[in-house]
């Protein structure tokens, strides 16, 4: 006779019930202590803001001190490193854009961490990505800037918020779909690409609108496109790259908070809660949105999906513009 059959369907009852019931304690006790969030990004861009605003938030909710920690280095891949091999318990988390999740892991031979790897929490928001160009750049339109880049092939210089982030592979598809070629200028995040952008270092980068919107309206940069499917509200005459012979550049950074693997499920299911029902605070909303951002949240489940998605998509885009893995 087997096993299961001598314990019988009330014994295995009780058997689950005993075993959930270490999880079910530390989800009701967590948190008992601060915990950190290593953003694996520069101060000041989409994802370190995104985060402080859930930070601060989560405070609030659950009692304990949620403590923001910039680690920027290596494309981000040390911070997502750290997070990945600490302790599994969702006292330490990450908070990324989604190139240690869904792209990193085509770009890198080498990682410290398996991208597939990480617990996925929530999806914070979601940023749509602009083609923005130097104030004193000749072109005015996309088809302008197209053609000028075409007729300075390798003279363009591109800024990236790091190797193999949303920056960097947007304009590798845009480059692939418009047959140009341009000198990708890496940075360690969005802050220091946008800062040399911004001072005429360097002549065209695929930012998020809301680090580059108000550097916009300054006239210190300009924004040619929005790789979007539709216009965006806040940029009405903006044209979308979509709009202007390109549908496949639509584009977005988006911002994801993460465990370690082997987090306890309970654990997480409670920081997700937490986490959506923040997002879907009218204050939040609100807050974000006047910073070019969308709240997006999210089952656990819904949000694994978005990121496999993107994974997906981004790896395509890889293949296809044959980057190659280092």
């Amino acid at each position: 006779m087997r096993s299961t059959d001598k314990l019988g369907v009330s014994g295995l009852l009780v058997l689950a019930a005993i075993l959930s019931q270490p999880q079910m304690s530390a989800a009701a006790e967590y948190p008992e202590h601060a915990v950190r969030i290593i953003v694996n990004v520069t101060p000041g861009g989409g994802v370190d803001t995104t985060t402080r605003i859930v930070a601060q938030e989560l405070e609030k909710r659950l009692g304990q001190p949620f403590v923001v920690e910039n680690r920027p280095s290596a494309s981000g891949n040390v911070g997502a490193g750290a997070v990945f091999h600490a302790t599994p318990d969702g006292y330490t988390l990450l908070s990324s854009s989604g190139s240690p999740l869904a792209i990193d892991g085509w770009i890198y031979k080498n990682l410290s961490y398996e991208p597939t790897g990480f617990q996925p929490v929530a999806v914070m928001s979601r940023i749509p990505n602009v083609l923005v160009v130097r104030s004193n750049f000749p072109a005015k339109t996309v088809k302008e800037f197209v053609e000028y880049a075409k007729s300075h092939p390798e003279k363009l210089t591109f800024a990236s918020q790091g190797a193999g982030t949303a920056s960097h592979l947007t304009a590798a598809l845009f480059m692939m779909l418009t047959g140009t070629k341009m000198v990708h200028v890496p940075y360690k995040g969005t802050g220091p690409a946008l800062n040399d952008l911004a001072g005429g270092n360097v002549d065209c980068s695929f930012l998020p609108i809301a680090s580059t919107y108000g550097l916009a309206k300054a006239g210190r940069v300009r924004i040619l496109a929005v790789a979007t499917d539709k216009r965006v509200d806040s940029l009405p005459d903006v044209p979308t790259l979509v709009e202007t012979g390109y549908p496949e550049m639509i584009s977005s950074t988006w911002n994801a908070i993460s465990a370690p693997p082997n987090t306890p499920t309970a654990v997480l299911t409670k920081l997700n809660k937490s986490i959506d029902e923040i997002l879907h605070e009218k204050s939040v909303q609100d807050r974000l949105r006047g910073l070019n951002m969308d709240a997006v949240g999210g089952s656990l489940t819904e949000t694994k999906s978005v990121i496999e998605k993107e994974r997906q998509q981004w790896g395509k885009v890889v293949h296809a513009a044959k980057i190659e893995a280092h």
